[in-house]
């Protein structure tokens, strides 16, 4: 009788099975079951990232038509940091803050470093691309802003995420933008602008996701209905495109993922490499 071993000599060639070989066979065994619910609550980081670059761009071109001063953006936007820095501390009741062992006033510090340096170097990035060609910049700053949200980690575990990347490809988008803007003031509150929607809000964001699901899922609404509102303001018909892409992220794909799930057939049996499950380190002694 054929016995699966590989000391013995047997009057088998080297691949036979027998009719047993089957018998092992297990359909999906690491397979997932997702809830439609979980898989839209997870959604959501999608959602808010692509309201995040839509904002910033609504932003960008109602100051370069003249209709936002960036007296007033800087204002909404300091107001908004600043509740949104409470808040940050308020969600876990500053458990975060004391485990970083990270001060207030180490905080305030980089504020003003950062402000003051981007402040300075306002006018060199005001004058950093005169000599490349407007559509140019805007292609770079499509594609750089694509990038973001390509890179960006969404919370899954895959090779092609990269925060600092994402992170540096958004910033480098402003500076362009920022560039083609009127005044240095102008270039000043936007790359502030910048950073604060694609380096702090995230933050923000994953702290509600962590702590208050429910304000999480209230302020992505809310995030989604203001973009969609500037949006309009500009484009009725981009408006509803951008309306009709947050609906298929958010409703449409997860549906799809729920019913391809049901299609998954991963087989695995004794064909699969050998696992070593048993604890060797004695053997390195």
């Amino acid at each position: 009788r054929w016995q699966k071993v590989l000391y013995e000599r047997q009057p088998f060639p080297d691949n036979y099975v027998d009719q047993r070989f089957l018998e092992e066979l297990r359909k999906n065994v690491h397979a997932r079951q997702y809830r439609y619910q979980a898989v839209v609550f997870q959604s959501g980081a999608v959602v808010q990232q692509l309201c995040s670059v839509c904002v910033f761009v609504l932003t960008w071109w109602y100051m370069d038509a003249g209709m936002l001063s960036p007296q007033g953006l800087f204002g909404a936007a300091l107001v908004s940091s600043l509740l949104g820095y409470v808040l940050f501390d308020a969600v876990d009741g500053g458990a975060g803050r004391w485990a970083s062992g990270r001060t207030r006033w180490a905080d305030l510090k980089s504020t003003l470093v950062f402000a003051a340096f981007t402040y300075g170097f306002s006018p060199v990035l005001k004058t950093l691309t005169e000599s490349i060609s407007t559509d140019t910049i805007y292609a770079m700053s499509a594609l750089m802003l694509l990038g973001h949200l390509i890179f960006f980690d969404y919370g899954a575990n895959a090779a092609i995420v990269s925060s600092t990347l994402s992170l540096n490809m958004a910033i480098f988008a402003s500076v362009c933008l920022a560039s083609r803007l009127p005044r240095s003031l102008h270039a000043f509150v936007m790359v502030t602008f910048a950073m604060q929607i694609f380096a702090l809000w995230p933050m923000l964001q994953k702290k509600l996701k962590a702590w208050t699901p429910r304000c999480y899922v209230g302020v992505t609404v809310l995030f989604a209905l203001a973009a969609l509102v500037g949006l309009a303001t500009v484009s009725s018909v981009g408006a509803v495109l951008f309306a009709s892409l947050l609906l298929a992220i958010s409703c449409l794909c997860p549906y799809c993922l729920i019913r391809l799930q049901l299609l998954k057939d991963n087989i695995h049996g004794p064909w699969d490499e050998a696992e070593i499950k048993e604890d060797l380190s004695r053997f390195l002694m």
